[in-house]
Order: structure tokens, then C-alpha cells, then sequence
């Protein structure tokens, strides 16, 4: 409870913050609605000159650009701002102040700055989905719909703790960025339907790094190919993967040269 009342003093401070900036809180909504346009009409074109892409139709593939949307809307929202600060947060010693609050560092640092405009956005990409899912002529039930649901907010978790992972380095090299670019890069298969990949590219998307996965299975819940092993491997890479981040955190932790050293 002390931290959900925590996070709500969050919330109610970065809306609060956003209002009185509305110039630069409506540009950032436009900004993002661009992002949308973007994506949208690239798999306009795409299949405005095929009939399918990786075995999907229209209506299915733009669940899938949907579920991509929904993804970065939540990571925009709960995390993205943070985590672009806290390379400077290290390097500038700034860390102590959060070191110090009675709390847990890493949720003070992951989820204190709330993106009221990403939250805006956030319902539109919301209503992007309904209305793409109301368009698939496929019979589905409540029950695809949990599952879709619990793998969204797995795609988020995992989605988060792969760029954590890429910026917890900056403990050791001092680097403005981390391997920030280098997360971006992997980050875009993220963004193509997994089935799409063959061959070891295949393997590093879904198996290794399986950035390829995120938006890709939880589509997949509503008109297949169902495959229950890859859902039960992304759950445990996203366990394996969190238990791997903590450690490096506790790790880098340690090794942090604080303003006063």
C-alpha cells in the first residue's frame, strides 16, 4: 500500500506538472499520433500490394501493429522518460537522492516521472485495438482475451527490463547513454511479425533475445498459429531476465561513485 500511494503522489504530480506546460503536453500528444500515422500506413502499403504478410490478412496484421502501439504506449507512459535519466543520474552523482529515500531505488528511479501525454496517447492506441479487433472475422473468447492481456503486460515487463539491462552498464563506463542504441536496434523486430524471420536471425528474435515475440504472440492468441512452448519460453526468458537485471542492478549499486566520494 505505501507504494501504490506512492506512485498515485506520482501520477498526480506529473499531471499536474503536464498542465502547466499545455503547449508542450499537446505537442507531445501530436508528436505520438504522428508515430501512429506512421506505423499504420506502412502496413496500409504493404498490403495494399499483398494479400498476406507472414500468413496473416489485413485485419489480422493490424492487431498486430495495434498490440506494437499498445506496447510502447505503456512503456512510454510508466518508464521511458525515467530510464532516459538515469545514465545522468549516475554520472552526475545524482543517484544519492534516490539511494537515500526509504524506498526501493530501483522502483523510485523506474516510475517517478508519469508521462501524462504518453497516457493520452495510451487510450487512443487503446481504441486503436478495439477497433481492429472488432474488424477480425475470427471467433474468439474472454478467455483469448485474458491471455492476451497477461502477455501485453509481459511484452511491457520485458520490454523494460531488456533496455534496463543495456543501461545498467553505464555504472562501469560512465557512458551518457549506456548501450541505449544498442537496445533501439534490437528493438525494432519488435515491430515485424516474428513469423517473418528464418534461419539464426530467427533464433536470436524469439529464442535468444526474443524482442521478435513481444507484440508478435499476443496477436497471435486470437487467430494463431497457436505454439503454447513459445509462450511458456517468453515467460521464462522474461523471469530469467528480471532475476538477471536485479542482480546487475544490486551489482552496479556497488560500484556507484556517489557525488561525495
Amino acid at each position: 500500500m505505501k507504494y501504490l500511494r506512492l506512485y498515485l503522489h506520482f501520477v498526480r504530480f506529473s499531471f499536474g506538472r503536464a498542465m502547466e506546460f499545455r503547449f508542450d503536453f499537446s505537442l507531445k500528444i501530436i508528436m505520438d499520433c504522428f508515430y501512429y500515422v506512421m506505423h499504420l500506413s506502412i502496413f496500409k502499403i504493404l498490403f495494399n500490394n499483398t494479400s498476406t504478410l507472414a500468413g496473416w490478412t489485413e485485419d489480422q496484421g493490424m492487431v498486430f501493429i495495434s498490440s506494437v502501439l499498445l506496447i510502447d504506449a505503456i512503456h512510454m507512459t510508466l518508464f521511458a522518460s525515467n530510464m532516459w535519466n538515469i545514465p545522468f543520474l549516475v554520472n552526475r552523482g545524482d543517484l544519492d537522492v534516490y539511494i537515500t529515500r526509504p524506498v526501493s531505488t530501483l522502483f523510485f528511479i523506474s516510475l517517478r516521472d508519469f508521462a501524462a501525454n504518453s497516457f493520452i496517447n495510451l487510450l487512443i492506441a487503446s481504441a486503436i485495438f478495439i477497433t481492429t479487433l472488432s474488424r477480425l472475422q475470427v471467433d474468439y473468447s474472454f478467455f483469448n482475451l485474458l491471455g492476451y492481456i497477461a502477455l501485453i503486460i509481459n511484452g511491457v515487463l520485458l520490454h523494460y527490463v531488456m533496455q534496463m539491462l543495456f543501461i545498467i552498464p553505464v555504472f562501469w563506463t560512465q557512458s551518457n547513454k549506456g548501450f541505449n542504441e544498442i537496445f533501439f536496434s534490437l528493438g525494432l523486430a519488435m515491430e515485424r511479425p516474428d513469423l517473418i524471420y528464418r534461419g539464426f536471425v530467427r533464433i536470436i528474435f524469439t529464442f535468444v533475445i526474443p524482442m521478435g515475440l513481444v507484440a508478435s504472440l499476443p496477436a497471435r492468441w486470437f487467430f494463431g498459429p497457436h505454439t503454447p512452448y513459445l509462450t511458456l519460453h517468453l515467460l521464462g526468458i522474461t523471469a530469467v531476465m528480471w532475476g538477471l537485471m536485479l542482480f546487475f542492478w544490486k551489482r552496479g549499486l556497488r560500484a556507484y561513485s556517489s557525488a561525495s566520494s
